[in-house]
């Protein structure tokens, strides 16, 4: 009986310790869609932002390729068109936009096959085409 009243005594105090609780702002979890600078004009997420600083990478590579060896690396591929580095790069990165594109349209989520089949458009895209 004492160690039911007790209960009964504390009780409310744990209760109130769990509504002390509720008034604490909660951790703030990661997301790939919240903005990375909620005031600035671009809503910049992580994904935009990693998207942008990969296109920016694969263009200065680019460009130190061509400052090493200047030219373009012209070639004929499978495709009949003779294209340099950066005309490779556009086709890669035309074609991934289309594969994404159709991957959402198809079948949604997720979006790490796609992924996988863009890099390897843009392999085939830098060696044969």
């Amino acid at each position: 009986m004492r160690l039911l009243l007790t209960g009964l005594v504390l009780l409310p105090s744990s209760a109130l310790a769990q509504w002390a609780k509720v008034a604490e702002p909660a951790e703030k979890q990661f997301s790939w869609t919240d903005p990375l600078w909620p005031s600035f004009w671009m809503a910049w997420t992580p994904a935009t932002f990693l998207l942008f600083c990969g296109i920016f990478s694969a263009m200065a590579v680019i460009t130190i390729l061509e400052l090493r060896r200047p030219g373009g690396d012209e070639r004929k591929g499978v495709l009949g068109l003779t294209t340099t580095r950066g005309d490779r790069l556009f086709i890669s990165l035309l074609g991934t936009a289309y594969i994404f594109l159709a991957w959402l349209g198809l079948v949604g989520q997720p979006v790490w096959w796609p992924a996988v089949i863009s890099l390897l458009w843009a392999v085939f895209c830098f060696r044969k085409v």
